[in-house]
């Protein structure tokens, strides 16, 4: 599975081969979406189907191969399963015939690697019950629900539908507050929005279009403009602004025109509070003034799109990062969710994008290799202000009650 392009919750199917999983989609999705077959392995790939679980709402569900899948190829796909589960927000692990051994033991230890909630389900009931000895250890052993399951009986789907809905964490299915929290009824929001060769024809991008909802959410109100219009509508208007948010690319510009006194941040960086990891990217982003020459840098691109000469990933944010420290950086760029070309250990620094187009689980585990060795890492916008000099204003917003933005520099 290359990319995640969908915010809806992700639930993953795995299991042995031919024990179910795509006719335990098929009865969830009340139609036939995936393959079913008594030849086993007729899953390959991953595949993401998006539907509507009635009872429950809008879901991505993620069709798998067996994790018992054979040869050089099986192993190939195996690989791919497992790394599926970086992208899910809850698993459901088939079992039939009373079969738990090594293949269950090693999925379930991934979901726990990337804290992922699961359910076991045995399915197939109907040829061979669940043994209760078989039960208790999984119960015992893993804390998780353990379901008899066929899925000839039209029974069992409303009680998992009702385990999914226990199960699943609220923040799959619960959108939180971009900058509610920020906001009192009435306020007034400058959303500063350059419209240039990156910008996509007819349209905002969708942070922008997120942020605009959100305002409007929390009964505020949204100025949207361009930079340059930014010093002539404040001073026509005389209108003093709550919050100012701005693109990441015309900081300089907007640090110029806005007051100090309004609050300003940029979109990026209200994504990466909203579904970063904000507190390893306030840690992290400093260490721009500590690259060496011959550092090597991975920024990481949540989904594909159409590059252009002078593109914010690939071009803007290695210039400015080259130019602020005076160094020679080698740049690495990974888009999607595919696997980094080396180990995390050879860079000395990660840039993350604001990932508006995955979800905050895929995200957080797109980055958590490099937390956890202890790789600095960042994020586009606050890199971006941080290199141009307005890290401290850019975060303060957000920092302020816990401490002086300026302490994190």
């Amino acid at each position: 599975m290359a990319k995640g392009k969908e915010s809806k919750p992700h639930i993953g199917i795995y299991g042995r081969r031919n024990h179910g999983k795509s006719s335990l989609i098929n009865q969830l999705a009340d139609q036939d979406i995936a393959i079913v077959s008594d030849h086993a392995g007729t899953t390959t790939d991953p595949v993401k189907k998006s539907f509507e679980i009635t009872g429950f709402g809008p879901v991505v569900l993620v069709d798998t191969a067996g994790i018992d899948d054979e040869g050089d190829l099986g192993g190939k796909r195996i690989h791919k399963t497992r790394q599926s589960i970086k992208t899910i927000d809850l698993a459901i692990l088939v079992i039939a015939h009373n079969l738990f051994g090594d293949f269950e033991e090693q999925v379930i230890g991934e979901f726990r690697k990337t804290a992922t909630p699961f359910i076991v389900i045995h399915n197939k009931s109907d040829q061979q019950e669940l043994d209760p000895d078989v039960r208790q250890m999984i119960e015992t052993k893993y804390d998780c629900r353990v379901m008899d399951y066929n899925t000839t009986g039209p029974d069992h789907k409303g009680a998992l539908i009702d385990t999914i809905k226990q199960t699943i964490p609220e923040s799959a299915y619960k959108t939180p507050s971009l900058v509610g929290d920020l906001l009192q009824y009435g306020d007034i929001v400058l959303l500063i929005t350059p419209i240039d060769i990156e910008a996509p024809a007819g349209r905002l991008i969708l942070p922008q279009v997120q942020a605009i909802r959100d305002i409007l959410d929390n009964d505020a109100v949204s100025v949207v403009l361009k930079e340059r219009e930014v010093d002539s509508f404040l001073k026509k208007t005389g209108i003093q602004p709550s919050l100012a948010i701005t693109d990441s690319q015309v900081f300089t510009k907007a640090d110029s025109s806005v007051p100090d006194h309004i609050p300003l941040t940029s979109f990026s960086i209200v994504l990466a509070r909203f579904k970063g990891d904000f507190d390893s990217y306030v840690e992290g982003t400093p260490a721009i003034s500590r690259l060496k020459d011959g550092d090597r840098v991975l920024l990481l691109e949540s989904c594909t799109h159409h590059v252009s000469c002078d593109d914010i990933g690939r071009v803007k944010i290695p210039r400015w990062i080259s130019n602020f420290t005076g160094k020679n950086i080698a740049y690495e760029v990974v888009a999607g969710l595919n696997d980094l070309p080396r180990d995390i250990h050879e860079y000395a620094l990660v840039v993350q994008c604001g990932g508006c187009m995955i979800t905050r689980k895929q995200l957080i585990n797109r980055i958590r290799p490099a937390v956890e060795a202890g790789i600095p890492v960042t994020n586009y916008g606050m890199a971006i202000a941080y290199v141009q000099g307005i890290y401290h204003r850019a975060i303060a917003p957000f920092v302020k009650e816990q401490t002086d933005a300026r302490d994190y520099l």
